[in-house]
């Protein structure tokens, strides 16, 4: 099974944990996606008292919570992150007391992936935990002897994870149909989103990095490809296996095998991924690294989902004797079956857990096509920004929303507003959820090779940027209280100042 690619600013982890197909659940219901369900709405006046409450409760102690623990300030001077370049706060979860710790919590600062915390609560609160993405398939012809005498047409509606196992199902029920060969066209409708097609290397340079990966209505395997390398060291060669399999694009069948001790094996592959034609390595696979996986964007985007599908259908015996296309499903035409994608519940721990950019776009373009219907960047920040005044509150504190993911120079949130939402969000139906969805410390996600030294848990949402990094989310003291801690750097080094922010988390454990 293809592995899920992560898209965490910057990476080093090559991909998610491979998917199983029971996971995709392509049989869920199809009405579970046009079904909106906004938990506790009838409560919102009084979850907006609450919230109010709240922030006037949390920080009226601020003034009294200036000095830094000695270990969080020695921590930013080793880093070299003046104060002023960093907010912190440690609260309440519950917002019974002043906070026990706030640094300038009022100051806008830019977030980066601590902002997909506020896009899936946000999605949990308005679409509910059981939302699903639903893929159409429509057809406008009879099936003759497995002929489909006339187009397939595959309809995108924001699903973020139809990644290769999935894209295998959905065409494995076309085939149910008695379908082995298309007279027209496969036509794939990516009209519910409206986003203008963006450079993937505009943001930093990296447009081959699967974080970079643009959001698109109809995402295949997040327009990316995984390589498989294993060695087979009779042969002198590692030999690659790609999915998916693109059509039309030559991909390399082997590599040859090189010595030495497993470093920087990517590097030494010489990997040369720039040409849409094809992917191939001019270097050799380092045999002690044994198996190992890597995922890279596709240099031609807009392209992918039509050569995925083509690779696809061609590996399942499958023929077209038209074309792959983009187009419009025919007026009026009912699908002859849709393909549910997991719920909202799971989708957003492959959000939090592994910092996944192009599914928090997903899922932000999708609140804007499901509560004012258009998928627009435009029309989802009026919903955020609806939904935090009415359900958060706060006056003039509200957040900057840009795309909802993050990977953004202009997304902002204060640390008061983001503990203010981290509280409504403690006491909400949804709590388990959200909570799950975040990374535990030394346990999962990327958080897991940083464990407390106090031994606590913690379940917290990372971020980092060029110049911003940080932390946010629930952390367990050792008195039974549960607290919400922000920390977030802005800063030449604020990837320096993580040491900080594991700091903050310990003397917020040590209660």
């Amino acid at each position: 099974m293809p592995a899920v690619i992560a898209s965490s600013i910057p990476s080093t982890r090559p991909a998610f944990p491979a998917l199983s197909a029971s996971a995709a659940r392509s049989d869920r219901p199809a009405t579970r996606a046009r079904t909106g369900h906004r938990p506790g709405r009838a409560l919102a006046g009084g979850l907006l008292g609450i919230a109010t409450w709240l922030g006037t409760l949390a920080f009226a102690g601020a003034a009294a919570a200036q000095v830094l623990p000695p270990g969080v300030d020695a921590a930013l001077a080793r880093a070299k992150v003046p104060r002023e370049a960093v907010t912190l706060l440690v609260a309440d979860a519950d917002g019974a007391r002043a906070p026990r710790l706030a640094w300038r919590p009022q100051a806008p600062m830019n977030p980066a992936s601590i902002m997909k915390v506020v896009t899936t609560y946000a999605g949990l609160d308005l679409l509910g935990p059981a939302f699903a993405w639903t893929t159409p398939v429509h057809v406008d012809g009879p099936v003759r002897d497995g002929v489909l005498q006339g187009n397939l047409y595959i309809q995108g509606q924001g699903d973020p994870r139809l990644v290769a196992e999935r894209l295998w199902l959905l065409l494995r029920r076309v085939q149910g149909l008695g379908i082995q060969t298309i007279a027209g066209d496969i036509v794939l409708d990516r009209q519910a989103f409206e986003t203008a097609e963006a450079d993937p290397a505009a943001f930093d340079g990296e447009g081959l990095r699967p974080y970079n990966a643009g959001p698109d209505a109809l995402l295949v395997n997040f327009k990316s490809v995984v390589a498989t390398f294993v060695p087979d060291r009779g042969a002198e060669v590692a030999r690659v296996s790609w999915e998916p399999a693109l059509a039309g694009v030559a991909m390399q069948a082997t590599v040859p095998l090189a010595a030495g001790e497993c470093g920087d094996w990517q590097t030494a592959l010489a990997a040369d991924l720039a040409d849409p034609s094809r992917l191939r390595f001019a270097g050799g696979y380092i045999a002690a690294c044994g198996e190992r996986t890597w995922g890279v964007a596709y240099a031609e985007p807009r392209t992918f989902a039509a050569r995925a599908i083509a690779g696809a259908w061609a590996q399942m015996g499958g023929q077209v004797r038209g074309q792959v296309r983009d187009g419009r499903v025919p007026a009026g035409s009912k699908p002859v079956f849709e393909v549910a994608s997991p719920p909202l519940s799971e989708v957003i721990r492959d959000i939090n857990k592994y910092s996944n950019n192009v599914m928090a776009q997903q899922l932000f373009l999708t609140l804007g096509l499901q509560q004012k219907r258009r998928g627009t960047l435009e029309a989802s920040r009026a919903v955020m920004r609806q939904w935090w005044s009415e359900r958060i509150g706060g006056g003039d504190d509200a957040p900057v929303f840009d795309n909802g993911s993050g990977l953004s120079r202009e997304e902002r949130i204060s640390a008061g507003a983001l503990a203010r939402m981290l509280q409504v969000a403690w006491r909400s139906p949804v709590m388990s959820e959200l909570m799950a969805s975040l990374p535990a410390a030394g346990v999962d996600g990327t958080l897991r090779r940083r464990a407390l030294r106090s031994g606590g848990s913690a379940h917290l949402k990372t971020g980092t940027l060029r110049d911003a990094a940080g932390v946010a989310g629930f952390v367990d003291g050792a008195s039974g209280r549960r607290y919400v801690v922000v920390a977030i750097a802005n800063h030449a080094n604020a990837a320096a100042a993580r040491p900080a922010f594991d700091a903050l988390v310990d003397w917020a454990v040590q209660d």
